[in-house]
């Protein structure tokens, strides 16, 4: 997938919901000033599911929690559905995370005291919707990821799969311009992680969400629309993924497209 950029604004290319321009992240140790993002440049198009792959520490979930606004970086730009998040205040990327944008974590990060509805409805009600709407809204979300009668059970009623899909409900629920998910089935058997992903590809085909997955699993990778590979902090070219990719890595990922910057 390839976009062209905004000469005229300087702003992201045209065709893209997520670009990133020059991405620099540092953690400082106390010791030492550890480089996680070197220079990414990266773009996603509206309605595409893309992979992050690449080894443990390459810098896949730093890029997600950079994107999302999550954390801040040190220099460059990233711009979502045409915002620049350099121009909002913490405050304001608060609130476009609430209302603009989803997330699956491996860890399920449900509440156990309350039911899966009251789960989903959450984010609605702490938005400010009126608890009538955000109530409505949390049972249709259930109801599209196939859990409507399990609407009143608590977490620890249901199975891990049954819970994950509560937490992909609850990034819906908002009816969000992009899903982040980070490892979403890093906690589930093989199964059960093949039916997530099931949910998650017709989420995207069905509704054309966007999504950005962080994945070590090769199977998950291979059915998103890009494989997007990182290796010590930067996106790896096409080209240099053989040599730098252990190979049994690249017989599971293989790369769908070029990753365009």
């Amino acid at each position: 997938m390839f976009f062209r950029r905004n000469k005229e604004t300087g702003g992201p290319p045209s065709g893209s919901i997520i670009h990133a321009s020059s991405v620099v992240k540092t953690y400082d140790t106390g010791t030492d000033r550890l480089t996680a993002l070197r220079s990414v440049d990266f773009s996603v198009a509206p309605g595409e599911m893309v992979a992050v792959m690449g080894p443990s520490g390459c810098g896949k979930t730093t890029l997600l929690n950079c994107l999302s606004g999550l954390d801040d970086i040190d220099t460059g730009r990233i711009w979502l559905d045409g915002k620049d998040l350099s121009t909002m205040s913490d405050k304001q990327r608060t609130t476009y995370r609430a209302q603009r944008m989803g997330f699956v974590f491996q860890v399920f990060n449900l509440l156990p005291v309350l039911s899966a509805v009251e789960n989903v409805e959450l984010p609605l009600l702490l938005s400010g919707v009126s608890p009538k709407d955000a109530r409505a809204r949390g049972y249709a979300a259930l109801e599209q990821v196939g859990l409507g009668q399990w609407a009143g059970h608590r977490p620890a009623e249901l199975s891990g799969g049954q819970r994950q899909r509560v937490t992909i409900a609850r990034s819906l629920v908002n009816d969000p311009a992009i899903v982040w998910a980070d490892e979403p089935t890093g906690a589930l058997d093989s199964h059960t992680a093949d039916e997530i992903v099931e949910l998650l590809r017709a989420l995207n085909q069905q509704s054309g969400l966007t999504l950005v997955v962080v994945t070590h699993d090769a199977s998950v990778g291979n059915r998103c629309d890009r494989i997007v590979t990182m290796l010590d902090g930067q996106i790896v070219p096409p080209t240099e993924r053989i040599a730098s990719i252990p190979l049994a890595e690249m017989r599971l990922s293989q790369p769908r497209e070029a990753l365009a910057v």
